[in-house]
C-alpha cells in the first residue's frame, strides 16, 4: 500500500523574517517592562521570596561559600598570575551580577581554576614579550608615578593610589591590564554570541573533551604548583610543552628546595586530604561541609607570623594584600587588540561550564533556565568586574556542590557570599601577609581531586565506548603537553573527525529472518535466523552521503558476493568470444560446449538471488552523490535482471530520491520501488516472477 503524504504549506521565509524585525523593533510600554524583566530575572523572582522557607538556608550556604571563596581566591591568583586583591575582587563582583541577571539559582558563579590558568598564560606570555621577569620574587620595575615609556623594557608603567597607600608599580599593573582586556574581549564575544543567538556552539563540546579538557588542565595546574610546594625558583615556563620544560626546570633545581616550605607542604596536604575524605565518607551526617581550608590559612598564617619563617627560613609569603577598592578603570584598547585570539575560547569554555552545571542543577531541582540569559549573564560578569581590576570568571562545579548541599535556594546566598568577600576586602585582607605560598599551593592542588580522579574512570569509559575514551586521552595529552587552549581546539576537531570515521566506516549486515515472524535482523549477530530464498537483505547503518559512497559499495558487493560491473563485463567478454567463434562456422564454444548449452554459462552459479531489499531505516540522509548511488546499483542490478527494493526510507530520503530522478518521471511506480517494512518488500519480491 501507498500512504498518502500531507500537503505542506509552503512559507514565504522573507515575510517571516521581516514580521519578526518589525515585533522586535517595536516598542510599547509592556514590552520595555518584559524586557527589562527578562534582562533581570530578579526582578520576577525576588518579589516572591519565601522569606521564613529560603532565608535559612540561603544565609547558611552563603556563609559557607563565602568562608571557601576567601582562601580559594587568594590562591587561584597564583594561577592568574596576579596579586590575591584582585581575586578577591572578582569574587565579590561576579557574586553581585549573576544574583541580579543569573537565571540557575543554585550555581555559585566566581573565580575558577581552569579559567585562572588561562588568564594566567596569556598574562605570562604577555609579561614576557614585554621584558618583564616571570620570577615572582623579582623586583618591580618602577615607574616615576605617571603614564610612561620605559625604553628598557618596552613596558608601560602606570600608576594608581589606594587610600592611605601609594604604589607604583610596573608588572603588577601590566599584569592586571593584560588580564582585564581579555576578561573584557571576552565578556564582549559571550555577549555578542548572546545577542546573535550563538549558544549551539556548546554542543560540540562533548562530555569526554571537556572532561578531557580539565584533566589536562588540572594537570598543567598541578605543574606550576610544585615549585610553590618545595620552594624552589624557576623561571615560570611559556608556550607550548611547558609541562615537560617545567618538570625538566624542577628537576635540575631540586636540590635548592627549601625545607621549611616542603615540611609546610607535606603537613597542610595530609591535614587537607584527610579532611576532605572524612567530609566525603560523613557528609550525610554533616549539616556543612568542614571549612578546612580556612582553618589551614589561619593556623598556617599564624605559625609562619610569630615563627618568623620569611625572615629565617626564606619562606616565600604571600605579602602586602591592600585593603579598599582601586578606582575603576577603563580597559586598554591596545592592550585588547593583543589578546582578542586568546579570548576566544576562554570565552566559550567559561559560558559552556556555567551553562551546563546551571542546566544539570535545574533538571535535579526541576525547574528551568534560560541559556541565551546564561550567556548574558556571565557576559556581564566578565565586562563590568572588568571595570573594577577583576578577571574572567565562571560557575565551578565543587562550590556548586557545596551551595546544594548546605541549602542553598536562591541566588540570595551569592550576595551573602560577597558581603563575607566584602569584610575580608575592607578589614581583613592584610591580616593574611604572612600566609606561605606553599599553602595557597597545597590548596589547589588538593581541590584538583575531582579532576584527577578521573584516570580512575578510564578502564570504564573505555567499556563503554572506545571512541570516546579516545576522544578523552588526546584531548588530555593535548592540553597538558601542549597548551590548554590548542587542546581544547584539538579535542573538538578530533571528536568532530571521529564522528565522520564513523559515518565513513559504519556497520553493514546481511540480514536474516526470525522464524514465524515478520522481523529481520544481522545474521552474525543473532542465532537461529532463517535465509530468505532468492532475496538478499542489506542493512547501512549510516546517512549515505559523498564521504562513504565508495564503502557503501565494497560492503554490498563483498556481502552479497557480487559485483555487478565485474558480472556484466566477464559476460560481454564472454558474449564476444562466442560470437567470434560463430563467425568462424566453429558450432562448439570456446568452452567446448554446443550452442545450445552456452545459455546455461551466460547465467553464473554465484548469483543465487534475484531481489535485493536495502534496509533504509539507518539513513538518515542523502546527498546528491548518495541518490546517484542508488541509481547507479538500481542500474546495474537490473542489467543482471535482480530487482532493487528500498525499505524502511523516512519522509526526507523519499524527498531526495524524488528530486533526484530516481523513480524516473512516473512516481506510480513508487509503490513497487520503495516499501514501508522490509517484510512487505521480501513478500513482494516472493511474489515476482
Amino acid at each position: 500500500f501507498l500512504m498518502e503524504r500531507k500537503t505542506h504549506v509552503k512559507i514565504n521565509r522573507k515575510e517571516v523574517m521581516l514580521a519578526k524585525l518589525r515585533k522586535s523593533c517595536s516598542c510599547t510600554p509592556q514590552k520595555l517592562k518584559n524586557f527589562i524583566m527578562d534582562f533581570f530575572p530578579v526582578l520576577r523572582w525576588l518579589p516572591k521570596y519565601r522569606c521564613k522557607e529560603y532565608i535559612w538556608g540561603d544565609v547558611m550556604s552563603g556563609l559557607v561559600i563565602g568562608i571557601i571563596l576567601v582562601p580559594q581566591a587568594i590562591a587561584y591568583s597564583l594561577l592568574a598570575g596576579l596579586k590575591p586583591i584582585y581575586s578577591l575582587y572578582t569574587s565579590f563582583f561576579a557574586n553581585i551580577i549573576y544574583f541580579l541577571m543569573g537565571t540557575s539559582r543554585h550555581v555559585s558563579v566566581g573565580i575558577f581554576s581552569l579559567i585562572s590558568l588561562m588568564v594566567g598564560q596569556v598574562v605570562d606570555r604577555e609579561l614576557l614579550l614585554a621584558g618583564f621577569d616571570l620570577n615572582d620574587d623579582a623586583p618591580p620595575a618602577l615607574g616615576d608615578g605617571s603614564l610612561q615609556n620605559d625604553s628598557l623594557s618596552n613596558t608601560t608603567a602606570f600608576n594608581f593610589t589606594i587610600p592611605g597607600i601609594n604604589a607604583e608599580c610596573g608588572k603588577e599593573c601590566y599584569a592586571i591590564g593584560i588580564a582585564t582586556a581579555l576578561t573584557f574581549v571576552a565578556g564582549v564575544y559571550q555577549v555578542l554570541m548572546g545577542i546573535f543567538r550563538l549558544g549551539f556552539v556548546s554542543i560540540y563540546l562533548s562530555e569526554s573533551v571537556l572532561d578531557g579538557f580539565a584533566t589536562g588542565a588540572s594537570l598543567t595546574i598541578l605543574t606550576a604548583q610544585v615549585k610553590y610546594l618545595i620552594g624552589i625558583k624557576i623561571p615560570r615556563s611559556q608556550g607550548h610543552g611547558m609541562l615537560v620544560i617545567t618538570w625538566i626546570n624542577i628537576f635540575r633545581n631540586i636540590s635548592q628546595a627549601n625545607l621549611c616550605d616542603v615540611i609546610t607542604s607535606a603537613i597542610c596536604i595530609v591535614v587537607l586530604v584527610t579532611a576532605k575524605e572524612l567530609g566525603d565518607r560523613y557528609k550525610h551526617k554533616l549539616k556543612f561541609p568542614l571549612p578546612t581550608e580556612l582553618v589551614v590559612i589561619v593556623v598556617a598564617t599564624l605559625v609562619s607570623h610569630y615563627g618568623k619563617l620569611n625572615e629565617l627560613y626564606a619562606s616565600s609569603v604571600s605579602g602586602a594584600i591592600p585593603t579598599g577598592f582601586i578606582p575603576p578603570k577603563v580597559p586598554e584598547f591596545n592592550l585588547m587588540l593583543r589578546v582578542a585570539v586568546d579570548a576566544l575560547p576562554l570565552a566559550i569554555v567559561s559560558f559552556v561550564f556555567t551553562v551546563s552545571l546551571s542546566e544539570m542543577f535545574a533538571k535535579k531541582y526541576a525547574y528551568t533556565i534560560r541559556a541565551n540569559q546564561e550567556m548574558f549573564a556571565v557576559g556581564f560578569c566578565n565586562i563590568i568586574p572588568s571595570f573594577f581590576h577583576s578577571f574572567a570568571t565562571s560557575a565551578a562545579l565543587a562550590k556548586t556542590l557545596v551551595k546544594t548541599s548546605t541549602g542553598c535556594q536562591t541566588q540570595v546566598s551569592g550576595v551573602i557570599s560577597a558581603m563575607v568577600v566584602l569584610l575580608v576586602l575592607l578589614f581583613l585582607a592584610p591580616l593574611f601577609y604572612s600566609l606561605q605560598k606553599c599553602v595557597l599551593a597545597c590548596i589547589i592542588i588538593v581541590s584538583l581531586r575531582g579532576a584527577l580522579r578521573k584516570f580512575r574512570d578510564v578502564p570504564a569509559r573505555y567499556h563503554v565506548n572506545k571512541m570516546d575514551t579516545l576522544v578523552w586521552v588526546v584531548t588530555m595529552s593535548a592540553s597538558a603537553l601542549v597548551s590548554t587552549e590548542v587542546g581544547l581546539l584539538v579535542g573538538i576537531v578530533f571528536s568532530m573527525l571521529c564522528i565522520i570515521v564513523r559515518t565513513q566506516r559504519p556497520r553493514t549486515a546481511l540480514l536474516g529472518q526470525i522464524q514465524d515472524t515478520g522481523f529481520y535482523e544481522d545474521d552474525l549477530e543473532y542465532k537461529n535466523l532463517s535465509a530468505v530464498p532468492k532475496v538478499k537483505i542489506f542493512r547501512f547503518e549510516a546517512p549515505l552521503y559523498y564521504a562513504n559512497r565508495n564503502y557503501f559499495l565494497k560492503s554490498l558487493y563483498r556481502l552479497t558476493n557480487l559485483d555487478p560491473n565485474l558480472e556484466a563485463a566477464r559476460r560481454k567478454k564472454y558474449e564476444k568470444k562466442e560470437k567470434q567463434h560463430l563467425k568462424k562456422g566453429n558450432h562448439r564454444t570456446a568452452n567446448g560446449l554446443g550452442i545450445g548449452e552456452t545459455t546455461l554459462q551466460l547465467v553464473p552459479k554465484q548469483i543465487d538471488f534475484q531481489a535485493l531489499v536495502v534496509d533504509c531505516s539507518s539513513i538518515s540522509f542523502l546527498d546528491t552523490t548518495g541518490v546517484n548511488t542508488l541509481k547507479e546499483i538500481l542500474k546495474d542490478y537490473k542489467n543482471l535482471n535482480i530487482s532493487v527494493l528500498l525499505a524502511c526510507c523516512n519522509p526526507s530520503v523519499i524527498d531526495s530520491l524524488k528530486r533526484g530522478g530516481y523513480f524516473g518521471g512516473d512516481f506510480e511506480c513508487m509503490q513497487d520501488m520503495v516499501f514501508y517494512s522490509i517484510h512487505n518488500a521480501v513478500l513482494f519480491a516472493k511474489d515476482q516472477k
